[in-house]
């Protein structure tokens, strides 16, 4: 593995140590993730770090599974049963790429920083979450997002109950992340959801992330959107997730969907999950 001290500013966010700076951080964060389920730590990477997963993404980006195509906020299919104007019969465009986790070896950059024997404690002390596992897909618990121009993400609910994303690069304008917090923490509030994708919603929050940004994000509970791109430059997000369950993966029509092909444990597995929301 990489060394971790060189990839991560372990001197301004020590993880990796406790007493007060720590316990300092962590009330930061809890208090963020209270107020609208997200939280940032800006400069969560060395200099160092970023320009090493920068070049570990080039170097797999080839494999990363470009879709195009039409989906609605839960990535199921249309339900003509339901009214037009329903959230779950609104479909947007969706261009962009994923490079799937098995291009991510222990010996490399992003997946050095997952393993990081501080790492997990340290999110799942933020999240204050009793039931914390790594997410146990094979295509998915370590992957970066790949974006060029045009291309950006609907808005849209995570599977996966914890996201953490580290911003590795930028594209030259746009992609801006926008979410609204907590939008179903207590149901699947479907007339909220239809504002939100409307255009009407008071409830939108709007972030810019910059290179070596660590982001963690409640995303199965807020409806968010990365904004389309503009430039040659792509947009690099590595993303680590973290779910309350263990042995839980994607479902196949989803995995398909996200990483153009599926497994076996995604048809013994997909599914199997503690909550009852419809993706």
């Amino acid at each position: 593995m990489v060394d971790v001290a060189t990839l991560i500013d372990l001197k301004r966010y020590p993880i990796d140590a406790g007493g007060p700076d720590l316990a300092k951080l962590l009330d930061q964060v809890r208090a963020d993730l209270a107020d609208d389920g997200c939280a940032v730590l800006k400069g969560f990477l060395t200099p160092a770090g970023i320009d090493a997963l920068r070049a570990e993404a080039d170097s797999v980006a080839p494999h990363g599974h470009r879709s195009f195509n039409r989906t609605n906020a839960y990535f199921t299919k249309d339900d003509p049963s339901l009214p037009p104007d329903d959230p779950r019969r609104r479909f947007f465009d969706r261009s962009n790429s994923f490079i799937p986790a098995d291009n991510f070896t222990d010996d490399r950059p992003l997946r050095s920083i997952y393993r990081f024997a501080a790492f997990a404690p340290f999110i799942q002390a933020c999240l204050q979450e009793e039931n914390f596992y790594p997410y146990a897909d094979p295509l998915a618990d370590v992957i970066v997002n790949m974006a060029d121009e045009g291309e950006g993400f609907p808005w849209h609910f995570d599977t996966n109950n914890f996201t953490v994303t580290l911003a590795i690069q930028n594209a030259d304008e746009g992609g801006a992340f926008e979410y609204a917090p907590n939008i179903r923490a207590g149901g699947e509030n479907f007339d909220a959801v239809r504002d939100v994708l409307d255009g009407t919603s008071d409830q939108v929050r709007v972030l810019h992330l910059e290179p070596g940004d660590l982001q963690i994000f409640r995303g199965r509970y807020s409806l968010h959107r990365v904004a389309p791109l503009r430039g040659k430059t792509p947009r690099y997000v590595a993303i680590f997730s973290y779910v309350e369950q263990p042995d839980m993966v994607a479902t196949p029509e989803r995995c398909k969907q996200l990483y153009g092909r599926v497994l076996p444990i995604h048809y013994e597995r997909g599914g199997m999950r503690a909550d009852a929301f419809i993706d």
